[in-house]
């Protein structure tokens, strides 16, 4: 609206800012000019000039219509402060703008205050009670002090919301991403996910000046500082000794958390210290995060918390698999003791059933599933006669028909258990003798009706035995093998099994080589 010049006589400029409250660098404070009267524009900016709050400056953003300022609050919803006239395109523009910005825009945090030069065309209370407005000024009140006054407030005001709306944010970020890390059970995986969790923590305000941050995890162990993951510049020394390969200045880190026994902070560093009840040490460290808000370090304790307590879960998940895998393999181990084989066969069979795994497209978990329980392939053995399993000669049919119940006898001894590995050694035990074409047991399946596990199994199985002493024949050489399977393809062993086998022929024969008697 158009309003005599004398009415802005009152509004005084604003006397000098000292030096020494200059602004920083860092991001000014959004002020939102909304008033069809360009001289308020250049009067309120006047009067604002060099006006500093928290350590920064202000920024004017200007609008003359209620539509414009429509495009404007959608282009910066990070305003601050809005000093927003009554009546412009039409008598209450300004009063379906302020509704605007709350409801359809959804911005709560902005401060708007209402100034207008006409009070009749919207009584005070009227509006109050009325529109999510946080102060009323006339015009002609707003002398320069007040101005001044008025936006320290408003500021103060805005400033606290963002805060509280910043530490809501980041207990939520917290949460989330405890629950994330909670989700990895390998150590490397878990300490790989804390580093990016605690990045992705740091980054609540979009204009955030650590978005290149790098970080390591390590493990402390006598002298030794190992690195377990890493992201950004650390990455590639995953699995390197820490102390004889970091610069000097993260050594110190490391060593001082673990000296003090808690978390460091220091020059945009973060040092994370996670001791167990069992007294293993875990660090994790970051650079580059720049200045830390006190609000940034609360987060970071907060998250470290849950870290150490998922350190340790970590750990008794470890020792609980590592528990069931030495079980499995001398379980393994002792039925080829027991028939006069080697025990290596089973280690052999079970990194080629990941490999072939792998290949087939099942994932990494799957395939490490597969290699764990492949040891179990031929558990049932355990109820078969000595006489019988380790008959140097050739079978009776009568005493083949024993030798092949072990293969049901395998899967009745570990089918109800609970635990993942087991069920799939029920599987492999039942399955790994059955043939692509039909005619094998102990079900006579064909094709896909024989699990995946059984089909990979049975590959691994027989490549590795008919390579090996047994104590009815002796090892075959690497080109009969090779013809057998090709022989055999589509008729015992999944097709698409013996093209992978032969196509990584030399992976294959690494593994044999590696794990030799």
């Amino acid at each position: 609206m158009s309003m005599a010049m004398e009415a802005t006589d009152d509004l005084m400029f604003a006397d000098d800012v000292d030096d020494t409250l200059a602004p920083t660098q860092t991001a000014k404070w959004k002020v939102m000019l909304v008033d069809d009267e360009p001289d308020i524009h250049e009067v309120t900016k006047m009067a604002l000039d060099g006006f500093v709050f928290d350590g920064r400056g202000v920024e004017f953003i200007s609008a003359f219509s209620a539509a414009e300022a429509k495009d404007q609050i959608m282009e910066h919803p990070d305003t601050a402060v809005m000093l927003l006239d009554v009546v412009m395109e039409t008598d209450h523009a300004g009063l379906e703008f302020a509704r605007f910005v709350r409801e359809s825009a959804e911005n709560k945090t902005v401060r708007i205050i209402l100034r207008t030069g006409q009070p009749g065309q919207a009584p005070e209370r009227q509006v109050i009670t009325e529109f999510d407005i946080n102060d009323y000024k006339e015009k002609t009140e707003l002398t320069s002090q007040k101005l001044f006054t008025l936006m320290y407030a408003s500021l103060r005001s805005y400033r606290d919301i963002i805060a509280l709306e910043a530490n809501k944010r980041g207990l939520e970020h917290v949460i989330e991403a405890s629950s994330n890390i909670f989700e990895l059970q390998s150590l490397q995986q878990f300490t790989k996910g804390v580093l990016e969790q605690i990045t992705s923590l740091l980054h609540l305000d979009h204009d955030a000046a650590y978005l290149k941050a790098n970080g390591l995890a390590a493990a402390h162990e006598g002298d030794d500082l190992r690195v377990i993951a890493g992201i950004g510049a650390f990455e590639r020394l995953v699995g390197q000794n820490g102390i004889q390969n970091l610069d000097p200045e993260v050594v110190s880190d490391l060593l001082g958390a673990i000296e003090n026994g808690r978390n460091l902070y220091k020059d945009g560093r973060f040092t994370g210290f996670f001791k167990s009840s069992r007294g293993t040490e875990n660090l994790v460290h970051m650079s580059g995060l720049g200045d830390l808000s006190e609000l940034d370090r609360s987060l970071l304790d907060v998250f470290a918390n849950n870290v150490g307590v998922a350190f340790e879960n970590i750990e008794l998940h470890q020792d609980i698999e590592e528990t069931q895998r030495e079980i499995v393999y001398m379980l393994g181990e002792a039925v080829e003791t027991r028939s006069k084989e080697t025990g290596n066969h089973v280690k052999r069979v079970a990194e080629i059933s990941k490999l072939l795994a792998l290949k087939i497209g099942l994932d990494n978990d799957e395939a490490e599933i597969l290699r764990l329980a492949s040891p179990m392939h031929d558990v049932g053995k355990i109820g078969i006669p000595d006489a019988i399993l380790n008959k140097p000669g050739k079978h009776t049919p009568e005493e083949w028909e024993i030798m092949k119940t072990h293969a049901q006898l395998g899967y009745d001894m570990l089918k109800n258990s609970k635990r993942r590995i087991l069920r799939a050694g029920a599987i492999i035990a039942r399955d790994h003798h059955e043939k692509w074409a039909g005619g094998g047991y102990p079900r006579n399946l064909k094709g896909e009706e024989i699990h995946i596990y059984g089909r990979i199994s049975a590959v691994a199985d027989v490549f590795d035995a008919l390579g090996s002493d047994r104590c009815y024949k002796k090892a075959w050489p690497m080109d009969k093998i090779i013809d057998l399977f090709k022989a055999e393809r589509g008729r015992h062993f999944d097709p698409q099994l013996v093209d992978i086998l032969l196509s990584n022929i030399d992976s294959v024969i690494a593994i044999r080589d590696h794990y030799a008697d």
